[in-house]
């Protein structure tokens, strides 16, 4: 009888979305181990695999999927990255790996790449200087367009502010050094909103409205969630989008503009999809579970990549 896989889940604490994630995996023959990546490091002794992570301490997990990388200092942050790279080097698949994480935590990486596939999005500035900050609102403030400012790297709509005048602009030790700046982007009447589509290997799967009861349309803002068709153009770009950065699973955020054209926003590459699931009838957690579980190596390839490698040489 072979033995079920076992797969990480990177997690700090159990959540909804990690109660759903472990019945799917059970489901799809899979057992499911919750680990914080706060606990996780490097072991390089002889006989290990090289990481030390909670509940595997002989193997590797056969895959692992990334809920939540928890905060902390550079160093703290940068280490468990590397878990992530390590595993990927190991052969485990990891979903989404640390390279797509990289990709979509760093907006201006994002809005980089969006860019470069040719994706629309609204106009993106990412710099350093406060002066030069303040020349940008100066030339490209109108009157209603103001200039979004985003932390670099934050979630939720939290920190997010309109500046709609060079005086506006915080100090650099309240932007952690970095002014990230987008076009404002007006909607057209009734209201505002935009659509959160869910990306799953390439296909969108679901999609909502978010009516919001003020310009941050983030559920967590108070939105209202709609759930709608995951087709026609907003599946398209969510598709595109999702490839521009490697994403194997991701949220994607349109907006439409008072001109009729759709932009893409942001790439989320750790989802939270509790909102959509209510307004949507797709079984996410076991799309997603479905989708890493047919990235899993056969059998007797993952015992292979769990062997140690010994250093020879010719006598």
């Amino acid at each position: 009888m072979s033995e079920r896989p076992r797969i990480a889940i990177f997690v700090d604490k159990p959540d909804w979305h990690t109660r759903r994630l472990k019945r799917a995996f059970a489901g799809r023959g899979a057992d499911a181990v919750q680990v914080s990546l706060a606990d996780c490091g490097f072991a390089l002794a002889s006989g290990r695999h090289g990481l030390q992570l909670p509940g595997f301490v002989d193997t590797l997990p056969a895959g692992a999927f990334v809920r939540i990388i928890p905060g902390g200092s550079f160093e703290q942050v940068t280490m468990r990255l590397g878990v992530l790279h390590a595993l990927r080097e190991s052969g485990v698949p990891v979903s989404n790996d640390a390279r797509v994480v990289e990709r979509c935590v760093d907006k201006s990486m994002t809005s980089f790449l969006l860019h470069r596939a040719g994706i629309p999005t609204p106009p993106t500035w990412s710099i350093e200087s406060a002066d030069q900050a303040r020349a940008l609102v100066r030339s490209e403030v109108r009157p209603g367009r103001p200039l979004v400012l985003k932390p670099l790297f934050g979630s939720q709509g939290r920190g997010l502010r309109l500046i709609d005048k060079a005086d506006s602009l915080p100090p650099p030790e309240e932007t952690a050094g970095v002014y990230y700046l987008q076009h404002y982007v007006a909607c057209p009447p009734p209201g505002w909103r935009d659509w959160r589509v869910f990306v799953i290997g390439g296909r969108a799967v679901a999609a909502m409205i978010r009516h919001g009861v003020q310009w941050r349309t983030n559920a967590s803002q108070g939105a209202r969630c709609e759930g709608v068709a995951a087709s026609g153009e907003i599946a398209d770009l969510s598709v595109a989008a999702a490839a521009a950065v490697g994403a194997s699973y991701a949220g994607v955020d349109i907006i439409q503009a008072a001109s009729g054209e759709r932009l893409v926003l942001e790439v989320n590459s750790m989802p939270a999809w509790r909102a959509l699931q209510q307004v949507c009838a797709v079984d996410i957690a076991d799309r997603v579970a479905g989708e890493l579980m047919a990235a899993l190596p056969a059998p007797a390839q993952v015992r292979e990549l769990r062997r140690p490698r010994r250093a020879t040489g010719r006598r």
